[in-house]
């Protein structure tokens, strides 16, 4: 059975980092599109990152640029969202993603057929 696992989540202060770190298990990530989501209280999940290294592309939500990146380390089998420059609007649910996308739907939620349980990132002002 697929397994995606998420950590690395955590309480911490405005301009602080995090890495989050999802482990998959029964998919190699390198043969799937992989990315991370997330949700906020009362709102919609919305799209933060994708890799899909067969394709060697990347995408990345126009509110994290800059400031957040995506990759993947295939001998741990591992996807990271490295995440610098943490705002209070960056507090929500973080949830990793896989799937068998093409490359002009990495941003789709509906693209991904496997999630993780998420981590909860919060951000203090």
């Amino acid at each position: 059975q697929v397994k995606l696992v998420e950590s690395g989540g955590g309480l911490v202060q405005a301009g602080a980092s995090l890495r989050l770190s999802c482990a998959a298990s029964e998919r190699t990530i390198s043969r799937y599109g992989m990315a991370w989501f997330r949700q906020a209280p009362g709102k919609e999940r919305e799209f933060v990152a994708a890799i899909k290294s067969s394709a060697g592309s990347i995408r990345y939500a126009d509110s994290v640029k800059g400031r957040f990146t995506i990759s993947g380390d295939n001998a741990k089998n591992t996807v990271y969202l490295q995440m610098n420059s943490l705002k209070p609007e960056d507090t929500a649910v973080y949830y990793c993603a896989s799937g068998r996308v093409i490359v002009s739907s990495m941003t789709s939620k509906s693209a991904y057929d496997v999630w993780g349980q998420g981590t909860q990132v919060t951000v203090s002002s």
